[in-house]
């Protein structure tokens, strides 16, 4: 990969750090006009979904067929399940445990997943196999999120 597209990559991947802390402050407040954090992730869902609508109308990409679309593996469509999972958790308990924790805690269990997802290859993955640097990088994470649960 060429330095600038490694820069553009780092920025990017940074912006959705950004990105997911500012959604869930502002579903946050889109709950307390709500009765529900399901109410509240629908509506966040909705506004999404309709955003993407007009992007996939707009592109240039060939759409899939009816056929291609019923040949992908059922288990493939868990990502939007588990999309649903993060933002409506994300709504009760954000707000509970402090934004700076309940980040800590996401990161902590995402970098913990990419470890497993990396070492054994797991969900079609390449393998990248853990060593002590990524487990200390790890260890040293959780250590963050102890110190964020001082209050």
């Amino acid at each position: 990969m060429r330095p600038s597209d490694m820069f553009i990559s780092l920025v990017l991947a940074a912006g959705v750090g950004f990105a997911i802390s500012t959604q869930i402050a502002i579903n946050s407040q889109l709950r307390q006009y709500l009765n529900s954090p399901i109410q509240a992730a629908f509506f966040s869902f909705l506004v999404g979904t309709l955003c993407l609508a007009v992007l996939f109308l707009t592109e240039a990409a060939t759409r899939p067929s009816m056929q291609q679309l019923s040949q992908i593996p059922l288990w493939l469509w868990v990502g939007g399940l588990l999309g649903v999972y993060g933002v409506s958790i994300s709504l009760y308990t954000a707000p509970k445990l402090g934004f700076l924790t309940f980040t800590g805690l996401v990161l902590f269990g995402q970098i913990v997943m990419s470890m497993s997802l990396d070492h054994f290859g797991l969900l079609g993955v390449e393998k990248h196999p853990l060593n002590w640097q990524r487990i200390l990088g790890a260890f040293f994470i959780a250590i963050g999120v102890l110190f964020t649960l001082q209050r």
